[in-house]
C-alpha cells in the first residue's frame, strides 16, 4: 500500500495575528481579541490572544475581566472586538494558496485545513518538506500570515506535528520516525483526549504516549469502552486511516433582499427580516449545520453599507434563536439611523456539523 503524505496546516493565533497584520504596531504588545457581551466593556470572553499575552496565562475562553487583571502590569495591552468579516477575507486568501498546492484539499475551519499531497510530491518526504516550506513562504508573502505545518503519513500525526513547534513551525514525521516522535509526548497531545481520560491515565501512573503503548487493547477497552479503547490503542501507535476528504470552505450562509420601498421603520424592516431568517434557517437545516454567529447588514439609500453581528454563547440550529438575535441587532442598528435602507440582509457564520463530537473517536 502506498504511503500517503498529509499536511495539517494551522494558522498561528489567527484572529490576533489578523489584527497585527492590519496594525503592525500591535506586534510588541499583548493583544486579546474578545467576544464582548452586551453587559459592558469588561464582560465577555477571550476569543484568542497573541503569544505576548499568552505568557501572562491568557487563553481562549477565559473571561475578559480575568484577562485584564492578569495583564494589569502591561499598560500597553490591547483588547479588541472580533471582526469576522475581515478574518474570513484573510482566511480565504490563504486557503486559496493551499488549495492550489494539494491533490485533495479538506477545509476544517477558518484557521486550519488538511492537504493530501502524495501524488504532487511523488510520495517523497523530502519533496513534501520543500512544498510545505513553499506554502509557508507564499502565505507569508501574499497574506502576511504565519502558519505551522505538520507533515506525516496520516491526519492524526500531522495534526499533532503542526502543533509541535508553534508558532511558524514545520515538523516532518516520516514513517520511520513516528514512534520516536510520539513516544515522549504527553498523552493529552492526542486529539480528542480530554481532562477526564488524561486524569484516568494519571491514576494508572501513565502520562506519556510511550507509557500508554504498553497497555493491550483489552485493558483499554475495559477502561474506556470498546470504541474509545480502540481509538487510543491505534492513536498511540500513530495509526489512523481517515482519508483527506475534499471539502471546500463554506464560510457563511446569507440572504439579502431589495426592499419594496426604502425605509427605516422598525415594523416594516422586522417583517422582511423574519422572512430572511426563515430562508437562511432552511439552508442551515438542509445542510445539517449549526451556527454560532448572526449578522445583519443594510445597504442604505446612499449605497453605503452598515452591518452588525453577534456571537452566541453556543452553536445552535434554532430558528427562535436566529429570530431573537437578528431582531435585537435590528433594533440596535436602527437606534441612530438617519438614512433609509434599500436592501436588507442576514448571515450566519461560525458553522459546525450538527451531530457534534459525541466522543473522542469522532474527532476526525
Amino acid at each position: 500500500m502506498e504511503t500517503k503524505i498529509v499536511f495539517h496546516i494551522d494558522f498561528d493565533y489567527f484572529y490576533a495575528q489578523c489584527e497585527e497584520i492590519r496594525n503592525p504596531e500591535l506586534k510588541s504588545k499583548p493583544v486579546c481579541v474578545c467576544v464582548f457581551s452586551d453587559r459592558g466593556e469588561n464582560t465577555g470572553a477571550i476569543a484568542t490572544a497573541n503569544y505576548t499575552a499568552r505568557k501572562y496565562g491568557i487563553k481562549s475562553g477565559i473571561p475578559i475581566l480575568f484577562a485584564k487583571k492578569r495583564l494589569e502590569e502591561r499598560k500597553d495591552s490591547v483588547f479588541l472586538p472580533v471582526d469576522f468579516d475581515y478574518y474570513i477575507e484573510t482566511s480565504e486568501k490563504a486557503m486559496n494558496i493551499m488549495q492550489n498546492s494539494a491533490d485533495v484539499f479538506e477545509y476544517v475551519g477558518k484557521d486550519e485545513a488538511y492537504l493530501d499531497v502524495t501524488k504532487r510530491v511523488e510520495g517523497d518526504f523530502k519533496k513534501a518538506s520543500h512544498l510545505a516550506q513553499q506554502i509557508k513562504n507564499s502565505i507569508r508573502e501574499k497574506v502576511k500570515l504565519s502558519c505551522s505545518i505538520g507533515v506525516s503519513p496520516n491526519k492524526l500525526i500531522s495534526k499533532i506535528a503542526s502543533n509541535f513547534q508553534k508558532p511558524d513551525g514545520l515538523t516532518v514525521v516520516p514513517p520511520d520516525k513516528i514512534h520516536e516522535f510520539l513516544g515522549p509526548l504527553r498523552i493529552r497531545t492526542i486529539p480528542g483526549i480530554g481532562n477526564k481520560t488524561e486524569k484516568r491515565f494519571a491514576e494508572m501512573s501513565l502520562e506519556r504516549i510511550k507509557d500508554v503503548k504498553k497497555l493491550d487493547v483489552f485493558t483499554l477497552n475495559k477502561e474506556f469502552g470498546r470504541k474509545n479503547g480502540a481509538y487510543i490503542y491505534n492513536a498511540v501507535r500513530g495509526e489512523n486511516n481517515e482519508p483527506v476528504k475534499k471539502r471546500e470552505a463554506t464560510i457563511q450562509y446569507s440572504k439579502i433582499i431589495t426592499l419594496k420601498r426604502d425605509s427605516k421603520e422598525l415594523q416594516f424592516l422586522h417583517e422582511n427580516l423574519m422572512v430572511l431568517c426563515n430562508e437562511v434557517h432552511d439552508i442551515v437545516r438542509k445542510k445539517s449545520k449549526m451556527f454560532k454567529s448572526v449578522g445583519i447588514n443594510f445597504v442604505q439609500s446612499d449605497l453605503s453599507n452598515k452591518s452588525k453581528s453577534r456571537m452566541l454563547r453556543n452553536p445552535t440550529d434554532s430558528l427562535e434563536e436566529l429570530q431573537r438575535t437578528s431582531e435585537q441587532l435590528l433594533k440596535e442598528a436602527l437606534e441612530n439611523q438617519t438614512i433609509t435602507i434599500r436592501r436588507l440582509g442576514i448571515k450566519v457564520t461560525e458553522l459546525s456539523e450538527i451531530q457534534g463530537q459525541s466522543d473522542i473517536t469522532r474527532f476526525f
